[in-house]
């Protein structure tokens, strides 16, 4: 006869809550966006970088430094490695690529890429870690390609590797979630006019396209591309007012290195040309309602002339969501507050792609 003995209501409490203890544990998902920055690392370029490295719903997975943009190789790798240190993320590789666009000649002028070489003299700590032995073209790929997620690019300069990573590899495209670019001069005049080496002179073009038009008009047919150009940039000018109140504001080591850097430039800010440029394409990426977008069809035009490097809407472009204003009080806060180190992650971010405005606005993934 057999044991019909059922266990007591405790025993089976008992074997649950053992059951249960033997369980591993249940991972937290990684709530942050992934992201690489693709960097001509120039002065604003910086304060860019260092806003995405102290948000904690980003995570910086790779800097590529673009060799053709204001910085040279050598000197761009270096300082990239140096904020790094700054922000205590030396673990984020740093590689850069070639030094001339994929096609034509156009640069920057060479006093500017000096400048930029050296950070306007801002002190910075010493690397930590060496530049990455690869290519940035071959750290693209290996991010987009190992990560579980798909990628968002955000781009402060000239598009040469992103568009060289894509030409070598097309699949990359299916692992961008959306590259954020700033760059592009839609409804507004362009930044180049009679700008040193520029002939003939250029009313439309923005630096950032102009460098290498070929390239850029290569990624707008590729991938979603959310454009921050000076339709939207110009509405955040850098003032005295906010440099001050960043003087009473300072409370990190990246605060402090955007404040000196800043004050390096007095003079360009009291001329009234100097903008947020970089920063607001960043801000766009993690903040929602900084920049309103519009969808438009954009083209770059490619051919030499007055117009190289135009990003012109057109029925023949492609669609892009164009930035067409910022709101700058929202933007100079959430900026003085991600670089305090008062921005803490409480709820999953809105994924990369539908952020800002972008989304409200119904933002094609």
């Amino acid at each position: 006869m057999t044991n019909s003995r059922r266990p007591s209501p405790w025993s089976a409490l008992l074997l649950c809550l053992t059951l249960a203890a033997c369980r591993p544990p249940e991972t937290t998902p990684d709530r942050r966006t992934p992201v690489v920055i693709d960097t001509d690392m120039g002065s604003d370029d910086a304060m860019a970088i260092l806003f995405l490295l102290r948000r904690p719903d980003v995570e910086v997975k790779a800097l590529t430094v673009t060799g053709a943009g204001l910085a040279h190789c050598e000197q761009g790798v270096r300082n990239a490695l140096r904020l790094l240190a700054l922000a205590n993320h030396a673990d984020i590789p740093v590689a850069c690529g070639r030094e001339t666009p994929l096609r034509g000649t156009h640069a920057f002028p060479e006093p500017w890429r000096e400048q930029a070489d050296t950070l306007n003299g801002i002190p910075l700590p010493e690397p930590r870690t060496s530049a990455s032995g690869s290519t940035a073209v071959q750290v693209l790929t290996s991010v987009l390609e190992g990560s579980q997620r798909k990628v968002t690019v955000l781009a402060l300069g000239n598009l040469t590797n992103v568009a060289e990573a894509l030409q070598a590899k097309p699949s990359l495209a299916e692992r961008v979630e959306r590259l954020y670019l700033m760059g592009g001069a839609v409804t507004v005049p362009g930044n180049i006019g009679d700008s040193p080496g520029v002939n003939p002179p250029n009313p439309h073009g923005e630096w950032n396209i102009y460098v290498d038009p070929y390239a850029a008009a290569r990624v707008f047919e590729a991938i979603p591309v959310t454009l921050v150009p000076l339709d939207a940039t110009n509405h955040v000018q850098v003032t005295e007012a906010f440099i001050q109140r960043l003087d009473a504001d300072r409370q990190t080591p990246e605060a402090e290195f955007v404040y000196r850097l800043l004050s390096s430039d007095m003079d360009y800010v009291r001329g009234g040309t100097f903008f947020f440029w970089d920063p607001l394409a960043a801000a766009a990426l993690a903040v929602e309602g900084i920049v309103t977008f519009e969808q438009k069809t954009v083209r770059v035009i490619e051919e030499e002339g007055a117009d190289s490097g135009r990003t012109q809407e057109s029925e023949t472009g492609h669609p892009v969501w164009v930035g067409v204003s910022a709101d700058r009080q929202k933007f100079e806060a959430a900026f003085l507050d991600t670089l305090n180190g008062r921005v803490h992650l409480t709820a999953a971010p809105t994924p990369s792609g539908s952020t800002g405005s972008v989304a409200a606005a119904g933002n094609p993934t």
